[in-house]
């Protein structure tokens, strides 16, 4: 089975690439669902080759995903010309109106059907072979024994199925409410994650015929509604009526039943007051907002027996640390599925994959609809946070500059230093030791140590207790002694870093580029997954 991991930018691409993926996905400006995604445009065309020459035998895949107006068709064949000088081996779309363009013009590439497309049914996907398709990226609704179904009636069909990160609360993620509460489109890349936004439930006031509301606790089958404030129902509110608040005893356990599965409870969005969107509980599920994160990675023997030709990773706007974490853990899960290691080889890598950003986990559609159908609150979250980056080696000449810089600083304070009387050399040591971030201290050469450039992401303090993770190793904790952190232009040794400033690792750790440091995350609480806004 080929991994299939996303990537909203060329950094994000490279990770892909060295934790594991065998292909990756990207989109390019204006004609991908992940707008917000930085996208590939202008000549990055020239990095993402190179790449592919770093890694032969990596796929890439790109996504025109969006439904086109005519305006996006007339922009999408004026831009054919720059889409060509990408390495593209397959597009993902779903809009049939733009097959034909993509078959003339691209006669080499691969056409994926979208899960957009919302394929669910083995008819479908044989109308989809039918005219050039060659694989399917099944609707997420689809069980496995439907993909199963859908596989032995279209042998020869690829299918791609989604395995992890974030699902659409909405069909297939043809979701209409961000449109509908902030004008923008999710069938346009612009989706505002309104169903992952703070709402009320509320409820009839039991006996009020007046259509009293209720505020109170989210039901579930055999929970009583809570005494709560109550307040009239939308049809007074539209005639012009005064909100009205009231006291009420709890109801009654049947009557709570009754409720959940009338239709009548409604949400009401907190910086929306006059807007009520209707909840309703059936018998094994409850139709609500905001969904659990799909992870599948205990299950891949039952995809790959149900016919699955390529598991795809959600997450083209996730951070670096997010893809490099999620794609290593398949990674090493699938090779040990193929027996090239050992299960209790991957099992720690598999492990990491709950460090990385997550909501609370589901196998969604796969084995049971109910599952599917519980619903979470609270942010995606993460125990750490990512400290930098590992870019590349100094070159031993960029490594004889840095000691230069720092001989010279250390023979310049030195020379200023005997130039003091001793009330001013006393001055001079009382201002380092009250303001040390203005006096740093010049690198040293070390036996065994060598210089790698590194972009800082968070702050970095001397105190931060750093783990090493890359691709090979789960972590490893760095010793204080082991490495320091050097401003390459001056030779100094910082106390702290942070996003922005020129930074190397004088390290004795071998390291490549592509590994990460990670920091924990001192907000952290594990079980408590936090709100970080929307």
């Amino acid at each position: 089975m080929e991994l299939l991991s996303p990537a909203g930018n060329v950094d994000k691409l490279r990770y892909c690439y060295t934790y594991g993926a065998d292909a990756a996905y990207i989109g390019l400006k204006n004609f991908s669902l992940r707008v917000k995604a930085d996208n590939f445009y202008e000549d990055e065309y020239k990095k993402v080759a190179q790449l592919k020459e770093l890694f032969p035998g990596r796929r890439l895949h790109c996504a025109l995903n969006i439904s086109f107006h005519n305006s996006e068709i007339d922009r999408l064949i004026e831009d054919i010309p720059y889409f060509k000088l990408y390495p593209i081996d397959a597009f993902i779309v779903q809009d049939l109106g733009i097959v034909p363009i993509l078959q003339k013009n691209f006669p080499n590439a691969d056409l994926h059907l979208s899960t957009q497309a919302s394929c669910m049914n083995r008819e479908a996907v044989k109308m989809y072979k039918s005219i050039g398709f060659k694989r399917v990226v099944m609707g997420r609704e689809a069980s496995l024994k439907e993909i199963a179904e859908i596989k032995d009636a279209v042998p020869d069909m690829e299918i791609e199925c989604f395995v992890h990160g974030a699902m659409c609360i909405a069909y297939a993620g043809r979701c209409l409410m961000s449109a509908y509460l902030n004008g923008r489109s999710a069938q346009e890349g612009f989706c505002s994650h309104t169903c992952r936004w703070n709402y009320k439930l509320m409820a009839p006031i039991l006996g009020q015929t007046d259509g009293g509301m209720q505020t109170g606790a989210a039901l579930q089958t055999g929970t009583s509604l809570q005494t709560g404030a109550v307040q009239q129902t939308d049809a007074a509110l539209k005639s012009g009526e005064t909100l009205q608040t009231a006291t009420q005893d709890a109801l009654p356990m049947q009557k709570a039943i009754e409720l959940a599965q009338s239709g009548d409870l409604v949400l009401n969005e907190e910086k929306r007051p006059d807007e009520y969107f209707p909840v309703y509980e059936g018998e094994n599920f409850t139709a609500v907002l905001s969904s659990k994160d799909l992870c599948m990675i205990d299950h891949l023997a039952d995809l790959k027996k149900a016919g699955v030709d390529s598991l795809k990773i959600e997450g083209r706007m996730k951070s670096i640390y997010y893809v490099a974490m999620v794609t290593r853990a398949y990674r090493k899960a699938l090779d040990a599925l193929k027996g090239k290691i050992t299960e209790e080889e991957a099992k720690p890598f598999v492990a990491e994959l709950y460090k990385a950003s997550h909501r609370p986990f589901t196998t969604a559609f796969y084995y049971n609809r109910s599952d599917a159908d519980v619903t979470v609150s609270g942010a995606a979250d993460s125990p750490y946070l990512l400290a930098g980056e590992i870019k590349r080696a100094l070159t031993a000449e960029e490594s004889d500059f840095v000691f230069k810089k720092a001989a010279q600083l250390t023979k310049r304070r030195q020379e200023e230093r005997e130039k003091l009387c001793p009330q001013a050399l006393a001055a001079l040591e009382e201002r380092i030791k009250n303001q040390p971030d203005k006096h740093l201290a010049a690198v040293e050469k070390k036996e065994g140590f060598a210089f790698y450039t590194l972009a800082p992401l968070n702050m970095i303090t001397r105190q931060t207790l750093l783990e090493l993770v890359t691709p090979a190793i789960v972590s490893r904790k760095l010793k204080a002694e082991e490495f320091c952190l050097v401003n390459p232009n001056t030779g100094e040794v910082y106390n702290w870093v942070c996003d922005g400033h020129p930074c190397a690792i004088y390290t004795s750790i071998p390291l490549s580029q592509g590994d990460l440091l990670r920091a924990l995350d001192p907000g952290y609480k594990e079980g408590i997954f936090r709100d970080n806004g929307r």
